[in-house]
């Protein structure tokens, strides 16, 4: 099953969970996330894991970006990846 990794784009996450530039490799568990963001890209990172791909722009990519539903205070970048 492929692995998503995600990387933090932008944060001023309110929690402090995330910091800019953080990686997460989304294998069987989920990284450290807030339960309200990872509700929000869960559905595309499933997707992804089960060898989908998703609407990115004009075109359809194994790739996504997604903000945090709390005023887009975080914003990451997920995509398929063989690490």
């Amino acid at each position: 099953m492929p692995k998503v990794k995600l990387t933090v784009i932008e944060s001023r996450c309110r929690c402090g969970y995330l910091k800019k530039g953080e990686t997460f490799i989304v294998d069987d568990l989920c990284p450290p996330v807030c339960h309200e963001l990872w509700h929000s890209m869960y559905p595309f990172i499933y997707v992804l894991k089960n060898g989908g791909d998703l609407d990115h722009g004009e075109s359809r990519a194994k790739v996504f970006d997604i903000r945090c539903p709390d005023e887009s205070r975080v914003w990451i970048h997920g995509e398929v990846t063989e690490e």
